[in-house]
């Protein structure tokens, strides 16, 4: 397994919808592993194919040193989603506070959904369908996200946006010290 750098913020990667994957290979699975790798070595809780630089329609997610601490929210253990659909939504929206590993530093409160359906591929490719709630079901639309070419600074206001100003530009000149390797956009890649 390898330890991949993340892409920030700026690249145009992240902004772009991405490709469905059309079969399982020992390519998609390495994929998968690389990025549990990269995920874990940044104490994230899920990370987008996007934010490693691959337009592959992919994600994964392990919360549970998190949800540990959240009263009744379940420990699911490390999930890959392949080819994700939203089924439906439902509940109120909730406001809560987001970060990303491609913003890093930079937090702010998004409203969604309490709730997500969500339709997808696991990672020995066998058709899942299931709903999730509370704080898991925020990690899992956060990462959808991804996938459709949006980042959480798109569900802020233009006012929150510039709040955050000093940090996207720390970001953008590449002078953001992290404990996990990142791509700035003005630094040539090799993802």
């Amino acid at each position: 397994m390898s330890i991949l750098p993340i892409v920030t913020y700026n690249d145009p990667v992240l902004r772009k919808k991405t490709t469905p994957v059309e079969e399982n290979s020992e390519e998609l699975q390495t994929l998968i592993d690389d990025m549990f790798e990269t995920m874990y070595n940044s104490q994230g809780v899920g990370l987008a194919a996007p934010q490693i630089g691959k337009l592959h329609r992919v994600f994964v997610m392990d919360a549970d040193g998190v949800t540990e601490e959240i009263q009744d929210e379940p420990n699911l253990g490390p999930m890959a989603f392949i080819n994700p659909k939203i089924v439906e939504f439902t509940g109120e929206k909730v406001k809560m506070e987001e970060g990303c590993l491609s913003i890093p530093e930079v937090r702010d409160d998004v409203k969604r959904p309490a709730n997500v359906r969500i339709s997808y591929l696991d990672r020995n490719f066998e058709e899942q369908e299931k709903t999730f709630e509370g704080w898991i079901s925020r990690v899992v639309q956060h990462e959808f996200d991804h996938l459709e070419g949006v980042l959480f600074l798109d569900h802020l206001s233009r006012f929150k946006r510039r709040f955050h100003k000093s940090l996207l530009t720390k970001i953008d000149e590449g002078t953001l010290e992290t404990d996990y390797p990142l791509v700035p956009k003005n630094v040539d890649k090799q993802v």
